[in-house]
């Protein structure tokens, strides 16, 4: 597992996201995608599709590393917090969740969005990583950026439904942006800033696209008042608005400075 370079950091906070291509060895890449396939057949067990437009979007597992041993193992890897640390300049960062995102064969796009302000906290410095167990091509449906976003994007939600472009009813000004394509070989990895405005298109394959992400939220973070799954309602009721969400078995800590010393770049 590979930390981010200097350059790679630069062009993370510039851009709101960067690519890392051989983020994980083959051996690495392997341990992935056997775990994955795992953990979201255990979750899956039993449950059917409803055939409407989001479950053709992807099949989503999230908290996977609640429930699978080998899951939380890859998600609490201390490196894969440095990562998201080191390029969001923070000194130390928590799960918020980590989730499978399988998209079908011939599946649907997702529409372009934000991700911080689905949450319960508002942070500049959420990360989110993106790592590919296949080949994340234009043809079966690769993530697609709007570089700089995360430093106009506003705290304010937009469905993820049929609507591709809902997101510019809120933000005009970004239609005229030239989005960039971002395709990933297998074991690479994106990261992104949670305000960076993403998309990805169709699954235009008869072959399935997997990936394994994980959202990282800054340590210190607090709620903003906003419900969300990841929250249990005994945990909520415990909470006013301004507190630090940091209940360690719920949001681990997976990399602190103070634990660990100063992040370095990797080569």
């Amino acid at each position: 597992m590979k930390l981010p370079n200097t350059a790679q950091v630069a062009a993370y906070r510039r851009d709101g996201f960067i690519r890392i291509p051989n983020f994980l060895d083959e051996v690495e890449l392997r341990r992935w995608r056997d775990v994955t396939d795992d953990a979201v057949r255990e979750r899956v067990a039993g449950t059917s599709d409803d055939g409407g437009f989001y479950s053709r979007v992807f099949t989503q597992c999230q908290r996977l590393a609640d429930t699978h041993a080998g899951m939380a193992e890859l998600i609490l890897d201390a490196r894969l917090g440095q990562a998201a640390a080191l390029l969001a300049g923070v000194d130390g960062v928590r799960v918020w969740h980590d989730q499978a995102l399988i998209k079908p064969h011939y599946g649907n796009p997702t529409a372009w969005h934000l991700d911080d302000p689905f949450w319960s906290f508002d942070s500049g410095d959420a990360v989110s990583v993106w790592v590919a167990l296949d080949d994340a091509t234009i043809e079966n449906g690769c993530l697609w950026y709007l570089p700089g976003t995360q430093r106009e994007a506003r705290y304010e939600s937009t469905p993820i439904g049929e609507n591709f472009g809902a997101l510019f009813d809120q933000y005009p000004q970004w239609l005229e942006r030239e989005p960039i394509a971002v395709p990933c070989p297998a074991g690479g990895a994106i990261f992104h800033n949670g305000l960076v405005a993403h998309g990805a298109g169709a699954n235009m394959t008869p072959r399935p696209r997997r990936a394994m992400t994980c959202a990282f939220m800054p340590d210190g973070a607090t709620y903003n008042g906003r419900p969300h799954d990841m929250l249990a309602p005994e945990y909520v009721a415990s909470l006013r608005i301004g507190d630090p969400i940091d209940d360690d078995r719920r949001f681990p800590l997976v990399w602190s400075r103070a634990l660990a010393g100063s992040p370095a770049a990797g080569d």
